[in-house]
């Protein structure tokens, strides 16, 4: 669910929203964010999905997928495990992150987009499938595993202290050419996401997103600037102290 671009409301570097008294502290949430790339055509272009107008949070605004990890999420089977650099890259910064706790952040981002857009990343293995059900129940019928090994970390933001919902967000991206099955009639007039539309980045509907989100958007769209995304790329760290958001460095 969107809820996680609210992690933070202003750019790093810049005075955030006074905290509120009534909240003095809430533990983040994980929670894990994909943003779906189509390079195909002479401009990049990612996926953003039009909230309804009825929604309580962000109401008609354009959103990437995401939404809270779950706790069943580490144990789901994968067609193929977290590649090693992405797994040293989320288990960077503190507190320390466990194994299970890296692969639920991977799985969660895949799961959340399928949920929201019925985009899958999934792979079809050898032999039978392992039983899925639940949110997991469209890759079962396509015969396929969620598929971790295409993601990509772009950073790591946590929501400033005074909220009464906090989340500790991965934002993922990961190539359009993953996506390997496509569920029918998840977004619609009545679903949380109504439209779907793949824009150039740079565009008139990204002017409009969350501060937190632009400023990951931003991050993206210079490392595509440098060439093929790479795991060995700065990850970026957006987080609040002394009255301010900062951005430092995953591992410096």
């Amino acid at each position: 669910m969107s809820e996680t671009a609210q992690t933070t409301g202003a750019p790093a570097g810049k005075p955030a929203e006074k905290e509120a008294d009534h909240h003095p502290y809430t533990k983040p949430r994980d929670a894990a964010t994909l943003i779906l790339i189509d390079r195909s055509g002479h401009a990049p272009k990612v996926l953003v999905g039009k909230r309804h107008d009825k929604v309580v949070f962000m109401p008609g605004k354009f959103v990437f997928p995401g939404g809270r990890v779950d706790k069943t999420d580490h144990r789901v089977p994968v067609a193929a495990p977290i590649p090693p650099e992405l797994q040293a890259n989320l288990f960077k910064g503190r507190p320390q992150t466990s194994a299970s706790r890296a692969k639920s952040l991977a799985v969660a981002a895949i799961r959340e987009a399928c949920e929201e857009t019925g985009l899958c990343l999934g792979r079809r293995i050898d032999g039978a499938l392992p039983t899925l059900d639940g949110p997991w129940a469209p890759f079962a019928q396509a015969g396929l595993l969620p598929d971790p090994s295409s993601l990509f970390l772009i950073a790591r933001a946590i929501t400033p202290p005074g909220r009464i919902k906090r989340f500790d967000t991965r934002f993922f991206t990961a190539d359009a050419s993953a996506i390997t099955h496509r569920v029918a009639g998840v977004v619609h007039p009545d679903a949380e996401l109504v439209e779907l539309v793949w824009v150039e980045l740079g565009s008139k509907p990204l002017a409009d997103l969350h501060p937190m989100t632009k400023n990951v958007l931003g991050e993206l769209e210079r490392r595509l600037a440098t060439g093929p995304l790479r795991h060995d790329a700065p990850v970026p760290f957006f987080h609040f102290y002394s009255g301010k958001m900062h951005r430092d460095v995953l591992g410096a």
